[in-house]
């Protein structure tokens, strides 16, 4: 566990490894002011003032000491806090920027939001409120194990005894909650999703609640969460009491110890029962700090589960980075013999994929639903790696380039469009930070924007809302294009750019793609004829193969997969509804 908190803190590892040198002195230091009370306790019932006064000078020293120690330990396990909210997310942001994007799953999504916002102030508290009297209360027992040795070593041995009992206990009542807690972690995420999807699909909400299905899988996912969370509770509590319950069985057996002790005392013997008398109160200094210790460990199996879910995701392998990175010659495309699986235990999505797409061309791909296009375009802008065969851009495998040069080299246009919190202008100079207000307005009217912005008060200046939820569906679909279109990189990869636009638009982003041939290299997902029909090479990808590739009229002329596909486009643009006519008399 200290080693993924370490590991989340980075450059503040030593900081944290220095926190914990701390607080181990801090336990240190209090055991042995605590054992200090043995002999002032024992002067004084000798009635010794003399050398009671002189361990109680060392007593009160130790005190301020201890004070002054803390203090130290508690500004240093509050800035290790701050550093778990500022760089720990930080780091978790830079490692998750470079993992492939396969890893973004709905469930690992779902895991990485709850580590975030819930799981990083879990492990914040650590070392502010819950490691300083873990540590300190796991140190001090065993100083002052030697001071109950020094006085009776039976009493001494019990309490050794003792402390491995107490370690099993705490590992038994971790794992009594772990598989709760984990459950409950799991049901937390998936109803904060489901909150955040209820929030923004109201429309459609609304639409299909007459009823109550609209809501029923909000409910659903809050039920289990209250189901789940009940039965930590209940975990939970056991676990504290029985922890709490081993520190009393400690304390009775210590009790028993030394009452045994005093009943084998001969009669008299006043000097023996001031000795028992002072062993008794250590035993009650030497059972507080296991009583903070009992009360902690909850809180920290809390934690722990979030610490396992951080390591999940720190674990996860990021997309390997060349030694000696190479630059492209050219925008030319290659892909030699190309199979993708996402899993071990998938099938190949991709299979045997091999191309040449040449600099400055326009190729379109078309295929069926899940043939594997969008696979083939993430695989040119390195999502994630082949598993087998090659993608290179301008003669060079896209694994031996610099993840900032191939990503000055691709721009895109994906199928699922996202925009920012932000304006429209904010979205678009993301593909080019530094571009002029001239040029955010150029890439716009290029999109098909210059109506949208006219009519809106606040022009590129007007907010777009979360997820872009201001802006309807053809609208952010024309700001992603401006986005790319901005960034003018050497490849442009397009997957159904005009899939959310009217035939007004659909014919001036094709218009724009055209504009763009021998400017860039364009490889386009598309099923409209318009740019389908601009194409100097078509591939068509069927179960993750290549079937078909060349120019439009040698495949037109074929009879192939390419001319059914025109037929039935052409068939579907012919398609009209006649005017009913009026009933004969």
């Amino acid at each position: 566990m200290l080693k993924t908190f370490i590991r989340l803190l980075g450059d503040n590892a030593q900081a944290a490894r220095r926190y914990l040198v701390m607080t181990v002195l801090y336990g240190v230091f209090s055991g042995l002011t605590l054992s200090a009370l043995a002999p002032v306790m024992l002067h004084l019932l000798h009635n010794e003032m003399r050398a009671a006064a002189a361990w109680l000078i060392g007593l009160t020293v130790g005190m301020a000491l201890c004070w002054a120690w803390r203090r130290r330990v508690e500004q240093a396990g509050i800035g290790l806090a701050v550093a778990v909210l500022q760089d720990g997310r930080q780091h978790l942001g830079a490692h998750v920027a470079q993992l492939p994007l396969g890893w973004f799953t709905p469930a690992n999504s779902a895991r990485l939001g709850h580590v975030i916002t819930q799981g990083t102030m879990a492990v914040a508290q650590l070392p502010a409120h819950v490691l300083t009297p873990l540590i300190c209360g796991s140190v001090t027992p065993l100083v002052l194990l030697a001071v109950l040795f020094a006085l009776h070593p039976a009493l001494g041995l019990v309490a050794l005894l003792a402390l491995p009992a107490l370690v099993a206990t705490a590992l038994f009542s971790a794992r009594l909650g772990r598989h709760a807690d984990r459950t409950f972690k799991q049901h937390f995420a998936a109803a904060s999703q489901r909150m955040v999807e209820f929030a923004q699909a109201q429309s459609v909400v609304r639409a299909f609640n007459g009823d109550g299905g609209g809501t029923r899988l909000l409910a659903h996912s809050l039920e289990r969460q209250r189901d789940s969370g009940r039965g930590l509770i209940v975990r939970a509590a056991l676990a504290a009491l029985l922890n709490s319950w081993a520190v009393q069985a400690t304390f009775a057996a210590l009790l028993a110890a030394a009452g045994s002790w005093l009943a084998e005392l001969p009669g008299g013997q006043v000097q023996d029962a001031v000795v028992v008398t002072v062993a008794l109160a250590m035993v009650c200094r030497f059972i507080d700090p296991l009583q903070d210790v009992a009360s902690h460990v909850e809180i920290l199996r809390g934690a722990h589960g979030h610490l396992q879910e951080i390591e999940r995701i720190l674990s996860a392998e990021p997309l390997p980075q060349p030694p000696s990175p190479e630059q492209p010659a050219d925008a030319a495309i290659d892909l030699d013999h190309v199979h993708l699986r996402y899993s071990a235990s998938s099938h190949d999505v991709l299979r045997g994929v091999s191309l040449h797409i040449p600099a400055g061309s326009m190729t379109a791909i078309i295929g069926a639903s899940g043939s594997g296009k969008t696979s083939l375009l993430r695989l040119i802008a390195r999502c994630f790696d082949a598993t087998g065969g090659s993608v290179r851009i301008g003669g060079v495998d896209v694994r031996r380039m610099a993840r900032a040069s191939l990503a000055a080299s691709v721009s895109q246009v994906l199928q699922d469009t996202w925009l920012f919190q932000g304006s429209i202008a904010d979205n678009i100079r993301i593909g080019k930070p530094d571009a002029s207000d001239a040029e955010v307005l150029q890439a716009a009217r290029m999109a098909g924007l210059a109506t949208v912005i006219a009519q809106l008060p606040d022009g590129l200046a007007t907010a777009v809302g979360e997820g872009g939820t201001r802006l309807s569906g053809g609208e952010r679909q024309r700001v992603t294009i401006a986005r790319a279109l901005i960034k003018q990189a050497p490849v442009l990869l397009v997957d159904e750019a005009t899939a959310a636009l009217d035939a007004h638009n659909q014919a001036l982003i094709a218009q724009t793609l055209h504009n763009l041939r021998g400017r860039c290299t364009q490889v386009v997902i598309a099923h409209q004829l318009s740019t389908v029909a601009m194409a100097d090479h078509i591939v068509v990808l069927e179960a993750g193969q290549v079937v078909e590739q060349g120019s439009p009229a040698a495949l037109r002329a074929s009879g192939g997969y390419f001319a059914r596909f025109l037929a039935q486009r052409h068939a579907a643009n012919g398609w009209r509804i006649n005017a009913p006519q009026a009933d004969q008399p």
